[in-house]
């Protein structure tokens, strides 16, 4: 992905395209893990998903694919999830 970027910005290609490649290529890579893996449900976490191109197309192509996709609806997916999760959980001493 990294020499595609690459060789497409030496190329002169708009910036919105590589960067709508890249996220595509990342989803698609999302969803052939999961093929790899076997596991009907597959979680979707971590401040990437904040973005919304990328969880859009990864969770579309899950569920294409058959997948159950979950992701962060309510709650960040960031830190501020984390944040908010460990201040729920009882005090472990």
């Amino acid at each position: 992905m990294i020499e595609a970027v690459l060789a497409d910005t030496k190329r002169g290609v708009p910036i919105s395209a590589i960067s709508a490649r890249f996220h595509n290529a990342l989803a698609e890579s999302i969803v052939a893990v999961a093929r790899r893996v076997g596991q009907e449900r597959v979680a979707l976490s971590g401040g990437c998903f904040q973005n919304r191109y990328l969880t859009e197309r990864a969770v579309w192509g899950l569920r294409t694919a058959g997948f159950r996709a979950y992701w962060h609806q309510r709650v960040p997916p960031n830190d501020g999830g984390i944040a908010l999760v460990k201040s729920l959980l009882p005090r472990v001493r």
